[in-house]
């Protein structure tokens, strides 16, 4: 084979190469947007609005019971211990509650974090409505701090009625180094 030919045979396969890790790049590129768009359809691990709302009255319907479930966790390894005082609640559609939380820096630095929520299912994050909740702000503890947090919510009674359980998952990240750049 003569050095043309083994040019141009290098020439495609380098061309070819640079194309595959171009497409590779705009395929990690579009992952985020992808997932979004696909729970979405699919109504699962459905991001929560950070942004409390006014405390609106509805009237509360005795006769109808959902339970609220309410998880935390700690995204990889924040120094904290975090915990809902109340796992699980009846609710009445209608009907205000507050429900308690507790964290502790167990840590001997300073932190900056922020909760982020998630519904189960997805599609009923439109039905439940936080007045008050610390996944709103930025918190910041100081070494081996311990703080109790309130989230007021109420589920709204035009909930369907398949929906006879909701989750609302808290998980925090730190944000530390992000905060302090």
């Amino acid at each position: 084979m003569s050095d043309d030919g083994l040019d141009k045979k290098n020439t495609r396969l380098a061309v070819r190469l640079v194309l595959f890790a171009a497409m590779m790049f705009g395929f990690g590129y579009a992952l985020v947007p992808l997932y979004n768009v696909l729970c979405d359809l699919v109504g699962q691990n459905a991001k929560v609005e950070t942004v409390a709302k006014q405390e609106t009255a509805f009237q509360p319907e005795q006769n109808r019971e959902v339970t609220m479930e309410f998880l935390t966790s700690l995204n990889r390894s924040v120094p904290m211990a975090f915990k809902v005082e109340t796992p699980s609640l009846k609710v009445h559609p209608g009907q205000y509650y507050s429900v308690g939380f507790y964290a502790k820096n167990l840590s001997e630095r300073r932190l900056k974090v922020r909760a982020v929520a998630t519904y189960s299912p997805g599609q009923v994050k439109d039905y439940v409505t936080k007045v008050i909740c610390f996944c709103e702000l930025e918190q910041i503890f100081e070494p081996n701090e311990e703080k109790n947090m309130t989230v007021r919510l109420v589920v709204d009674p035009k909930l369907p009625e398949r929906y006879k359980t909701i989750t609302l998952s808290y998980t925090f990240f730190e944000i530390t180094e992000n905060s302090e750049n």
